[in-house]
């Protein structure tokens, strides 16, 4: 009876065998999964490349490319413009206060001589020698002005005529100066910066005629 049990068992070994093999047969499946995952793969690769565009299409995108490269130079375009117009507006106004208020400082000071000379005229019991001293004062305060405004007479007398500088207004004959020399002055003439404001108007001197020099020979 023993040595049947051990035939027994004996036999059953081969079914043990079988199993494993089976199992064996499992795990040599598990690679055929991996090479299906990425045979899954490669068709999302192909759906990541770029497709190529026809010549139209190309075409049709170089121009939407240069219509937005447009518009983009128009904006830029009319914001330049709209900045020049705001410039030339506020520069026309700033030359219209300036030739307004220009002369505010020349005036102010104009207006403190305008106050002396009321006052030098509205004093009481005023003297002629007291007026006369006031005048010469305003009229050294107005010399001063005008020199602080770089206004600088124009010195005329016995000085050779100049048309640059003098304006005559009439001839006289005169044994003691040269022709044509500045003999007497009606009107100051006077230089701005260098250049002439107004020029001297002037009486210049010409020889005797030949008539008045055979008299008194």
């Amino acid at each position: 009876m023993v040595t049947k049990t051990d035939s027994n068992q004996n036999d059953a070994e081969p079914e043990e065998i079988i199993d494993l093999e089976t199992d064996s047969n499992q795990n040599e499946a598990e690679p055929e999964e991996i090479i299906d995952l990425e045979n899954e793969e490669e068709p999302i690769e192909e759906e990541e490349e770029v497709k190529e565009l026809t010549p139209l299409e190309q075409l049709q995108e170089e121009v939407r490319l240069k219509d937005e490269a447009l518009l983009k130079q128009k904006d830029t375009f009319l914001r330049e413009k709209a900045e020049l117009e705001n410039f030339k507006k506020r520069l026309a106004k700033e030359k219209e206060d300036f030739v307004q208020f220009a002369n505010e400082r020349l005036l102010k000071e104009l207006v403190q001589i305008e106050d002396n000379m009321e006052r030098a005229m509205s004093a009481p019991n005023a003297t002629l020698e007291s007026l006369k001293e006031g005048i010469e004062m305003i009229q050294k305060q107005f010399a001063t002005f005008l020199k602080n405004q770089k206004v600088e007479p124009i010195e005329a007398l016995e000085k050779p005529f100049d048309p640059n500088l003098h304006e005559v207004l009439n001839q006289q004959e005169s044994d003691e100066h040269e022709e044509n020399t500045v003999i007497q002055e009606y009107s100051k003439g006077y230089t701005l910066n260098g250049r002439i404001l107004r020029s001297a108007k002037v009486v210049i001197s010409k020889k005797p005629s030949k008539e008045e020099d055979a008299e008194d020979s």
